[in-house]
């Protein structure tokens, strides 16, 4: 767990996440938040998500990544805090 205002985490999204929006449902999120980073699909089915910002809109965030869009069945979110890098500029889909 990281403390201050500022944190990475890297959240990895388990169940039916690929072909439902989850992708785009995240990044309108992130952005709406002013959350700097990442989203992509993993090969095994899951969804990275990689993320910085201020902690309490990270939580809000995971809030979010829990519940997914309405065709999405999410079953587990795995969370990793880290200290910010501030290499991100934006959120973004990625291939």
């Amino acid at each position: 767990m990281v403390s201050g205002s500022e944190a990475h985490l890297t959240a990895t999204i388990h169940g039916r996440v690929q072909g439902v929006g989850y992708r785009a449902f995240v990044e309108g999120w992130a952005t709406a938040l002013g959350i700097q980073g990442y989203v992509r699909n993993l090969s095994g089915g899951a969804v990275e998500v990689v993320a910085e910002g201020p902690r309490e809109r990270l939580d809000a965030l995971i809030e979010r990544l829990k519940e997914g869009p309405s065709f999405a069945r999410v079953q587990r979110v795995d969370e990793v805090w880290a200290v910010p890098t501030g290499r991100f500029q934006g959120f973004q889909v990625r291939p």
